[in-house]
Formats: structure tokens, sequence, C-alpha cells
């Protein structure tokens, strides 16, 4: 038997290791799905397609899923919707969150990183949140913990950052989706010094590329977005070694009333990575359009490519998985 550690002793890892190959499979079929619809335009069927493709296929991974993270938290959606049961019923008992095509307007507008994005944790494993924002921050790994804290301001957590890699605060670059409640955080940023990076959508892979420094340059990822997508990040953040705090945005008595129906106590509560996806966690998610992050699909007469990238938590393994599928 395989065993993980967890508060310093070694018990049994909950998800086999082969559903990493299923989970890829999964993301590959949403990916090629929705990007028969890149730069035409219909984000609403770029992602109905993604969901349709995503739902048949998990219905063949030995788990008995249920789905905490899904379409339509507010919304009767017919497909991949929060209590949804998925899987063949043969396997382990596991949560799934799901973000079928993260970047429905970059697929539409046929525009760097979107991807599909699929996470399973052990039964209770990811955090339920409802679809509101979420204040986040994140770094990579290699730091003290603590390193970053949403109670401190965004400077502080910029020069705390600076401090620790050794270099003055103009060498550090953050991650910031483009979005106008950011327009004070950005001037800040800026006036400082501090280069920033803007992303138009997609905050799942700007949390992922500010957790990959060699690579993409960045950081620390900075700002607010969307709390599922939040989860999503934070099961890809636990394989890598990434810290990660996040908070909801409760502003309204509709907000609070939605977020204790679906078990949350605490509306002022501050997560950690690992309060957002605990236990045993595969992360995969399959670029639909080329970006920094992953390879878009690629089409030919005779076959489809696709890139995906595979994580795990209790090993930290993360593969890179390009495919050839036959036309």
């Amino acid at each position: 038997m395989k065993l993980r550690e967890a508060n310093g002793d070694m018990s049994p890892a909950i998800i086999d290791r082969n559903l990493t190959l299923e989970l890829v499979r999964v993301t590959e079929r949403a990916a090629i799905a929705a990007a028969g619809w890149r730069g035409k335009g219909d984000e609403k069927a770029a992602d109905h397609a993604a969901v349709e493709a995503m739902r048949s296929e998990l219905q063949n991974v030995s788990i008995n899923g249920r789905i905490v993270i899904g379409e339509g938290e507010r919304d009767e959606a017919p497909m991949l919707f929060i209590g949804e049961e998925v899987g063949n019923r043969s396997g382990a008992e596991v949560d799934i969150a799901v973000d079928p095509l993260e970047g429905t307007t970059l697929c539409a507008k046929n525009q760097p990183d979107s991807i599909c994005v699929l996470a399973m944790a052990e039964r209770g494993g990811l955090l339920n949140a409802p679809d509101v924002y979420m204040h986040k921050i994140a770094v990579g790994p290699g730091y003290a913990p603590g390193i970053v804290d949403l109670d401190r301001s965004s400077l502080e957590n910029v020069q705390a950052v600076a401090d620790a890699k050794g270099v003055p605060i103009h060498e550090i670059t953050a991650c910031v989706l483009d979005r106008p409640r950011h327009a004070q955080l950005i001037e800040q940023l800026r006036a400082t010094g501090i280069a920033v990076k803007l992303i138009s959508d997609g905050d799942i892979a700007g949390i992922i590329h500010a957790t990959n420094t060699e690579e993409t340059g960045i950081d620390i990822y900075l700002g607010s977005g969307g709390a599922p997508e939040g989860v999503l990040a934070a099961a890809a953040l636990r394989c890598t070694g990434g810290q990660m705090q996040g908070r909801l945005i409760l502003d309204t008595d509709d907000k609070r009333d939605r977020a204790r129906r679906m078990g949350i106590t605490d509306p002022n509560r501050k997560y950690a990575a690992n309060e957002l996806a605990s236990g045993d966690v595969l992360f995969a998610a399959t670029g639909v359009t080329d970006g920094s992050l992953l390879q878009g699909v690629r089409l030919s007469k005779t076959s489809i490519r696709t890139q995906t990238i595979v994580m795990r938590s209790w090993s930290q393994t993360i593969r890179m998985i390009t495919a050839d599928h036959r036309r």
C-alpha cells in the first residue's frame, strides 16, 4: 500500500496514481471539444462543448465522484452541477472541482491561456466555495512559511518577497488580473517600481505562473478573482509546494446566506492552500489556446495534438504530457 505523510505520520494515499492518466483523458477531451470554437466569438457554445465532453469522459473514470465545484452554483446547470455524482462508481470516494473552460472569452477570441481544468481530492478535501469573488495572494515554493499574508498590505507582501530573494523591490514582478477593481492596486505597485504582468482572464493560470518564477519571471500573484477558481489554483499549489491564501468576499446578505448554505460558517476566514484543497490531491489542465503555461490544441489532417500538465500533491510530481490523437 502506498503511504502519504500527514501530520508527521505515514497514512494511506487515498487516490490511485493510475487515475492521473484518466484525468488527463478528461481534460484532453474537453480541450479538443472547445478548440472547435476558438476564435468564433461564441463563448456559450465553446463552454457548452467543453462541459459536455468533460462530463461524458468523467463517467468512464474509476471513481465514486462528487462535483463540489462545477457549473452554476446559482443556476440550474444541467451538467457538472454541484452535487452531481460522476464516475463509473467502481473506485475511491472523491470530490471533484472543474472549470471545463477557464477563459471562455480567451477561447472565443483565440487569445492565450484558455485551458480546461480539473482537480480531484479525497472526499471532503475541496472547499465547497460559492460563486463569489475571493481575495488571493500566492507565491512559489522555497520561501519560509508565512512569507505572504492577506492581513498585510500588498506592498508589504511584495517587500517581504524581495527581501527573501535578496533583490530590490523594483526587480519583483506581480501578476494581477486586469480589472477596474484593481486600478488602485496596479497604480500603487507601479509607483513603487514593481513590474506588473496584467492578464485579461484566467487567474488559475496566473496563479500557477506566479509559482513558477524561473520559467515565467513572475514572483507573486495579487488581487481578487473567482472563489471556485481559487480552490482549483490551490489544488495546483498543493502539488507544487507554493503558498497561497484566500478570503471570500461576502459583502452582501445574499452572498453570506449562500455561503452559509454551502457550509461556510466564518465569512471572514482566511484560508491557506491546504485548507482550500486538503489531503491527497490531483490536478490536470489541458491547453485550448496557446499560452505561457501550455500549448493549445493542434489540428492536422490526420491527428490532434494536446498538451497537458498533471500534478499530484502526495508525490509532488509534475508531468507535461503531449499526446497525439488519431482523427
